[in-house]
């Protein structure tokens, strides 16, 4: 056992040896300093602590005390009333403290004990219940927090035990205020009936053992009683001022002198008008203005200078932050910063700042919530943040798409016009300004309010600037959701499936793919528009045939079939029959025989004078079908169905290329053409 640990053992064994064992006066004298000087030690401490964890002993330190004050109390006690005296210091409480008047004393010892016991005891008492009961009914939502914190990667392992480590020591240290502060409470009835029984025992005994006069007997011991209270009451009520403070103390960066004199006079001018009213009451009311202008005048003077400091710590603070910048801007690190490219950038003109600019009625920002929410569920991808910003450099009605820094869609609006788009049929008193609509290409005319309604009877689709901008930014992120689609996105999805199964992905990664390929593979996939949001089937398809091949392109086309219910939904409406243009037998057997193996994976080889002819043949027929309204679908075999999308992707990037494994075999397929080689 240490030293330390010895002597508070001692310490509380003594503190029962003083009950039953007698103490000469002066032993006693130095307990009673002791005493106070704990309680001083006591208070300042609950001061200075920044938070009540800091003084988690204070429960149990607040029980020893209170102990050591009773034991103390019978032994002054015994004394007084054996002796005649409890020592100098209790003498001097009360004779010189209280003047040698046993009214003043009784007076003053019945004040001390009412604000003790009625004010700060009590509203100890209720502080300290109310803490631990909130405490307690916080405790739940805290630690939510925490699990949520710990599940975005915002804190540590570690970290996250701290803090429920830190939220259970609150729980326990409330509760234990809860229960100390009736300790507390249960001091200051003790100290009046201690002091009572000393007033009357002392009377009877100084009458009957010492042979004193009534008068004598009642001035002796009523004095010595009175001093034996206030010693014993001013300690009790430094602690209880402590228990207090400790209860109702926030948390803070420091403690209670700083927070107390850096909030109250965080607003020197209000000293000002307190300084003002001070010398009106020695101007108004008889009060003495020799007293009220000195005080007026430092108040004044004070917050003057207060003022006068706090300008000049906002100058420092201003100063010093542009010299930190600018010794950052000089620093080589400080390049790093502008390395940074946003995955996806929404520029605009300044005439069309009032589509972002809430205060002008703008709602392009909760517009694009819903494309990253509508892109979500159609691909099962979380589009990145996308920056939105005015760019004085575009033309006043102009907007870019950046994905990744380049420029890849932009466009024109006319705010205060409506883009009317045909349905087939011209008509010619419909006047505006010729355009092209921006997400699909197709002929439009910029109308007037006044024109709207005649286009709309006219059997025109009119579309106002809000809805063309967030359809063409809505379509570039699906056209180009490839791109967005980075490792660490792969990453956070593939920890999202972790969470439903992780069986697939402790089978697949990294034994049989990489986070790269299985990149790669989603890549493909959304690249042809096809949605990945069921990620659990991909992955499956991946694990199981992953162990033949790692050709990437050849697991997108497993997956593929994987996913043939979910590409038959999204190209065929359901009791519909799908149109399709299929591959001649002679087509398919030149690509097969045009597929050269490498180390690196397979590769078409086609000669310029067949690609020409085959690119021709594809072309003529599209062209025929989208003159007919029907849009073009190609179909293939499974063995080839890869290389002629790698053939056709360049020039028909738009172009649905299937192969006969990815229907359902309940849908009903029509050929409408035929694409082969002479």
């Amino acid at each position: 056992m240490k030293l330390k640990d010895f002597a508070v053992l001692v310490s509380v064994i003594m503190i029962v040896v003083m009950m039953v064992i007698p103490f000469p006066p002066l032993l006693l004298d130095f307990l009673i300093m002791m005493n106070i000087s704990l309680a001083l030690t006591i208070i300042l401490v609950a001061m200075n602590t920044k938070e009540a964890l800091q003084f988690s002993i204070f429960p149990s330190l607040l029980l020893l005390t209170t102990l050591f004050r009773l034991g103390l109390n019978v032994s002054t006690t015994r004394s007084i009333l054996t002796n005649k005296t409890g020592g100098q210091v209790i003498e001097t409480f009360g004779s010189f403290v209280v003047g040698g008047s046993v009214v003043i004393g009784l007076l003053v010892f019945l004040i001390l004990v009412i604000i003790q016991f009625i004010v700060i005891t009590k509203g100890s008492e209720r502080v300290a219940e109310v803490a631990a009961r909130f405490t307690l009914d916080a405790m739940p939502g805290k630690q939510m927090s925490i699990d949520a914190d710990l599940n975005a990667g915002m804190i540590s392992d570690q970290d996250a035990r701290e803090r429920r480590q830190k939220i259970e020591r609150e729980a326990d240290f409330y509760g234990a205020m809860d229960g100390a502060s009736k300790f507390v409470k249960g001091d200051a009835i003790a100290g009046i009936v201690i002091t009572l029984i000393n007033i009357i025992g002392g009377l009877i005994i100084g009458m009957v053992v010492h042979g004193m006069p009534v008068g004598d007997a009642a001035t002796t011991f009523t004095l010595l009683s009175i001093g034996d209270g206030l010693v014993s009451q001013i300690p009790a009520l430094l602690i209880s001022t402590a228990t207090g403070i400790v209860v109702t103390r926030a948390a803070s960066d420091g403690n209670l002198g700083t927070d107390i004199t850096g909030q109250i006079f965080a607003y020197p001018k209000l000293l000002y008008i307190v300084g003002a009213v001070i010398a009106l009451l020695g101007i108004a009311t008889p009060i003495n203005p020799l007293l009220t202008f000195p005080i007026a005048g430092l108040l004044i003077y004070s917050g003057w200078m207060m003022q006068k400091n706090l300008d000049t710590t906002a100058e420092e603070v201003e100063t010093a932050a542009g010299d930190e910048e600018a010794e950052e801007m000089k620093s080589p690190e400080s390049v790093t910063g502008l390395l940074h490219v946003d995955p996806i950038e929404f520029e605009f003109g300044y005439g069309l700042i009032p589509l972002a600019d809430q205060k002008q009625g703008g709602d392009l920002l909760d517009r694009v919530i819903m494309i990253r929410r509508q892109i979500a569920l159609e691909l099962g991808i979380v589009v990145p943040v996308i920056r939105i910003r005015d760019n004085i450099q575009l033309q006043p009605n102009e907007y870019v798409v950046k994905i990744k820094g380049n420029r890849v869609a932009g466009g024109e609006l006319l705010l205060n016009q409506y883009l009317a788009m045909s349905s087939g049929v011209e008509d010619e008193t419909i006047t505006g300004i010729e355009t092209v609509e921006p997400a699909f290409g197709l002929p439009a005319l910029w109308v007037t309010e006044e024109m709207k309604d005649r286009a709309e009877l006219s059997g025109y689709t009119i579309v106002d600037p809000p809805s063309v901008v967030s359809t063409h930014l809505t379509e570039v992120i699906k056209k180009h959701a490839h791109e967005l689609l980075s490792r660490q996105e792969v990453k956070n999805l593939l920890d999202n499936v972790r969470e439903t199964s992780p069986a697939v992905l402790e089978e697949l990664i990294p034994n049989v793919l990489t986070i790269g390929d299985v990149q790669k593979v989603l890549m493909r996939l959304l690249k042809e528009k096809v949605s990945i949001r069921s990620l659990d089937m991909i992955l499956e398809s991946l694990a199981d045939n992953g162990i033949r091949t790692k050709d990437t392109d050849v697991l997108a086309e497993y997956a593929r079939q994987t996913l043939s219910r979910q590409i038959t939904a999204q190209i065929a409406a359901p009791g519909e029959a799908i149109k399709v243009l299929t591959a001649g037998a002679r087509l398919e057997k030149r690509f097969a025989e045009s597929v050269q193996q490498s180390d690196q994976g397979s590769y078409l080889a086609l000669d310029p004078e067949t690609s020409q002819t085959i690119y021709q043949e594809v072309l003529q027929q599209v062209n025929r079908l989208q003159q007919s309204g029907i849009q073009p679908i190609l179909l293939t075999s499974p063995a080839i169905r890869m290389y002629i999308r790698q053939f056709l992707e360049r020039y028909m990037p738009d172009l649905t290329i299937l192969s006969y494994s990815e229907l359902e075999p309940d849908v009903e397929v029509q050929s409408v053409g035929v694409i082969n080689l002479p």
